[in-house]
């Protein structure tokens, strides 16, 4: 009798504390999902359209069943994802989802100085459903990569690396149980830095605009008096360079800022500005019977005007290099 009420007033004791101690639990510890990517290729990079495609496996753990990423993938910075190639096994308890991925990624290109450009390009992938309250990616670092013969034409890799960082949306979209106004999901993310070779695709650019303007510069070779080629060479290296620059302008997008490419230009444009310049003073002074005046404005103009295009093309190609 007495062994049975001893039992009863253990499990009394047990049914009350038990709400107590459920009550002081913590909410429940999000799924770890670890997560990692091998990167194969990135190609038809498109500065116009701002876009460029990337093709890479990826590859999740995880012991919740719930989880189909096959499915509930979501890649926010995404133009289009084509439909991934899926493996999927269990390994003691765990899924192991293996999925071959194709996007079409969205790129703000940063051309400020272009063609000695570095880009970041990133790839975030989400899963669409479950919350950073309910699941967290765990990065597989070390087994995370890119291809060893992946190359990219014109440019050179100089970092890869995958993290996990959360994402944070002002909205809940519209669920009515949450009273928050916010919401946040973790997101894996591959960062790939790229730095363009850029001496080649420099020379080949803007060799147009620097024949413009050594055309303009030998205006200086003929006499003063001689008005065709004095002001003839001039204007038609300055129709050449804008030129040059229309063509340069059709392979970038569209920038508010000032970038290396109108720089050099507009250095170009006003030098040329100022051989018409020189080359006028010359010829008024040669009228007014100056004539020895106008042959030292004609040497020391010809002389500082190419000396300070040189000067300022190097400053301003060694500051973009930098």
């Amino acid at each position: 009798m007495k062994d049975l009420l001893s039992c009863m007033r253990s499990f009394l004791t047990v049914l009350f504390l038990l709400p107590m101690a459920l009550y002081g639990q913590n909410p429940a510890v999000p799924d770890t999902v670890v997560i990692g990517a091998y990167v194969i290729s990135v190609h038809d990079i498109n500065f116009q359209q701002k876009e460029y495609t990337m093709r890479f496996w990826l590859w999740l753990l995880y012991d919740n069943p719930a989880f189909d990423f096959a499915r509930q993938i979501d890649i926010p910075n995404a133009k289009s994802i084509d439909p991934p190639e899926v493996i999927m096994d269990v390994i003691d308890g765990k899924t192991w989802q293996l999925m071959k991925m194709k996007c079409t990624m969205k790129q703000n290109w940063k051309v400020d100085d272009f063609p000695f450009d570095k880009q970041r390009l990133t790839v975030t992938v989400e899963n669409s459903l479950f919350d950073l309250n309910q699941m967290v990616f765990k990065a597989d670092a070390w087994g995370s990569t890119c291809d060893r013969e992946m190359t990219i034409d014109g440019w050179k890799i100089t970092d890869f690396r995958v993290d996990t960082r959360p994402h944070e949306y002002t909205t809940v979209f519209g669920d009515p149980r949450s009273e928050m106004l916010h919401s946040d999901y973790d997101s894996f993310n591959i960062i790939i830095d790229i730095e363009r070779n850029a001496w080649g695709l420099f020379f080949k650019i803007f060799v147009g605009m620097y024949i413009a303007f050594l055309i303009a510069l030998l205006s200086f070779a003929p006499q003063v008096y001689e008005l065709e080629p004095r002001f003839g060479l001039p204007v038609g290296g300055l129709f050449a360079a804008v030129g040059n620059k229309y063509i340069i302008d059709s392979v970038l997008p569209q920038s508010s800022s000032f970038t290396l490419v109108d720089t050099l230009h507009t250095i170009t444009f006003t030098g040329i500005f100022l051989i018409l310049l020189v080359s006028a003073i010359s010829l008024r002074l040669h009228e007014k019977k100056l004539v020895n005046l106008s042959k030292r404005i004609d040497y020391w103009g010809s002389v500082l005007i190419l000396f300070f295009y040189v000067l300022l093309n190097i400053f301003f190609v060694g500051k973009a290099q930098a």
